[in-house]
């Protein structure tokens, strides 16, 4: 079962926008796949590949869709694969990897996790319109 999530539905209060005239527009949108294994597979829908995307689609459906806590840990458990753009998260963390932070944000590396509520405040990002 694939589903196809998108970080605020257009019709919903937020992509209508918030005060002053400042818009929230969907600018991450990800398929999410639980697999067998009690992961989760995440991969972008449309160019970007950058690790936000990866983070906020998790963040934002382990929220809003699982229901999770806001202070659960997302540890990536299969790092990047390029040729199929996708990286794979699990709520617990990967048996041997390190799990200490490191001090950028990443998807290349095993182990590497946020909460739940610091990977979906990443789908905040860049979506303020000035209207300049």
């Amino acid at each position: 079962m694939i589903l196809t999530l998108v970080a605020f539905a257009a019709t919903s209060a937020w992509g209508q926008g918030v005060g002053f005239g400042y818009k929230l527009r969907p600018q991450f949108r990800t398929q999410i796949t639980p697999l067998k294994d009690g992961t989760f597979q995440v991969k972008p829908v449309g160019g970007s590949s950058a690790a936000v995307t990866y983070w906020c689609g998790i963040g934002d459906y382990a929220v809003r869709t699982l229901g999770v806590s806001n202070s659960q840990r997302i540890y990536v458990s299969k790092a990047y694969e390029k040729g199929a753009r996708t990286v794979n998260f699990s709520f617990t963390p990967p048996p041997g990897a390190d799990t200490k932070s490191g001090y950028s944000l990443t998807v290349n590396r095993v182990g590497e996790n946020l909460s739940a509520a610091s990977a979906q405040n990443y789908c905040f990002d860049n979506f303020i319109d000035m209207g300049f």
